[in-house]
């Protein structure tokens, strides 16, 4: 059977996602070759017709998930009309229904300590992920210079990141709630 030009182009997509929400959901070992193409509905050994390793899979599917919360957290900051921008990405990110669902959510609250131990072939790509994450997020930062914004990005995210995690261990939606709300406040009157 042939299939139109495109096909391969949207499988390959198809499988990026698929892996890009079983990672954040089971860690980078748990994106494995045969699970990822079963859910796609493919045969493991199709997998090399789309990717070199599973190395490549994953960086792959590392991009999806940065550009995937980035196009959250910046529709939320545009569609902030009567606040700051940086004020929506923080509570879009400290809200319950995104710590609840960490296969939605950013790579770095799922798979920060993940990360940090991959070889170094593979944490400079992650790094240049980061930079472009950063880089999405710092026009809604706080501060009137570049330096100032990216200071901001940086105290913002890591703590963000930080109470994500947290309040992922807690096993009552209270206590999620409690962790989240707090540092929520604390951010939004700390800028």
């Amino acid at each position: 059977m042939r299939y139109r030009p495109e096909h391969k182009a949207e499988v390959h997509q198809k499988i990026v996602k698929d892996a890009s929400r079983r990672v954040r959901t089971e860690g980078l070992n748990g994106a494995g070759v045969a699970a990822v193409m079963r859910d796609t509905g493919l045969t493991h050994g199709g997998f090399y017709k789309h990717f070199e390793s599973k190395d490549e899979l994953l960086l792959e599917s590392l991009r999806e998930a940065f550009r995937e919360i980035a196009d959250n957290l910046a529709h939320a900051a545009e569609q902030s009309r009567s606040e700051e921008p940086w004020k929506a990405i923080v509570k879009t990110y400290l809200s319950l229904e995104y710590c609840d669902h960490a296969e939605r959510g950013c790579p770095l609250t799922a798979l920060g300590p993940e990360l940090a131990r991959v070889d170094k072939g593979m944490k400079g790509q992650i790094l240049a992920e980061l930079v472009n994450y950063k880089d999405r997020m710092l026009p809604f930062m706080p501060g009137r210079r570049s330096t100032d914004k990216e200071r901001a990005f940086f105290a913002i995210f890591s703590t963000m990141i930080g109470a994500v995690e947290i309040a992922r261990i807690l096993p009552e939606p209270a206590m999620r709630e409690k962790v989240l709300a707090g540092t929520r406040d604390f951010l939004l009157q700390s800028f």
